[in-house]
């Protein structure tokens, strides 16, 4: 690659990470992972509680489906709080990613990893899936919707512990959550109200953190590439009818990315 080639690329990727807010989950992810003050601020917001105190938070964490062939699910944030319950919290871009079954298969695989060998199901914690939408996906214009089990005949609660929660990331009101959803569309940590979420901001675009977030979207920019050859190799095998084998040799990839390749189909 030419000098001013790698220039360029540089300058795409530093130009990139200036245009992130906390809508752009990797971004989000950086901010909250390991932050317990961030975290626990903004459940407490979301769910309008005082009693949350998140012990442990993870950012990208990967579940692979037990079932063969089965697909796989990479959460933007994984927190727990002192009584055990557990929560995932997703931001998406675009509404399509924030599929009321998504909530229910990401439900799922939370809860399938919650028990133990030989544990009661009256133990199994309690579980908020959390989806933070840059629209108003449902279009209600409320700030939060939520989402909880009930019967429908005698209209009372069906208390399983699942727990789904919409958030209209389009919401400007001038209370806690509009604050929330302004401060996760600001580009520069001056703007954002909350210091708990300012400080992650500067620190990964502004500080000594934008190294590690340039290549974060030089790594994305890998994946999708990665995602696109995987989508093309697929059509390939549907409309000529080849194995993944004749596909990759069509396209003529080396036997290294071949390899690789072969796990994600």
């Amino acid at each position: 690659m030419a000098v001013e080639e790698i220039r360029q690329d540089i300058r795409i990727v530093e130009q990139i990470v200036d245009d992130m807010d906390l809508f752009d989950d990797d971004l989000m992810s950086m901010v909250f992972d390991g932050n317990h003050p961030a975290t626990g601020l903004l459940l407490k917001i979301i769910l309008k509680r005082d009693d949350i105190t998140v012990i442990s938070v993870v950012g990208q964490r990967e579940f692979q489906n037990p079932v063969v062939g089965g697909r796989d699910i990479r959460l933007d944030i994984l927190a727990k709080d002192s009584t055990g319950k557990y929560y995932n919290i997703e931001v998406q871009k675009r509404p399509e990613g924030a599929h009321v079954r998504r909530a229910r298969f990401n439900s799922s695989m939370m809860d399938s990893r919650m028990l133990k060998a030989g544990e009661e199901f009256s133990e199994l914690r309690d579980s908020y899936m959390v989806f933070i939408t840059q629209t108003d996906i449902f279009g209600y214009g409320i700030p939060i919707y939520t989402v909880n089990r009930r019967f429908e005949e005698i209209d009372v609660p069906f208390q399983d512990g699942s727990h789904i929660v919409y958030v209209n990331g389009s919401y400007k009101g001038d209370d806690a959550v509009g604050r929330l959803m302004h401060d996760f569309g600001c580009k520069e940590s001056k703007d954002i109200y909350y210091p708990e979420l300012a400080k992650g901001v500067k620190h990964f675009k502004e500080e000594g953190g934008r190294k590690i977030m340039c290549e974060a979207v030089e790594k994305y920019g890998d994946r999708r590439a990665l995602d696109k050859q995987i989508e093309m190799i697929k059509n390939l095998m549907e409309s000529m009818k080849w194995t993944a084998e004749q596909a990759m040799s069509a396209m003529q990839i080396s036997d290294k990315d071949k390899n690789i390749l072969m796990k994600r189909l």
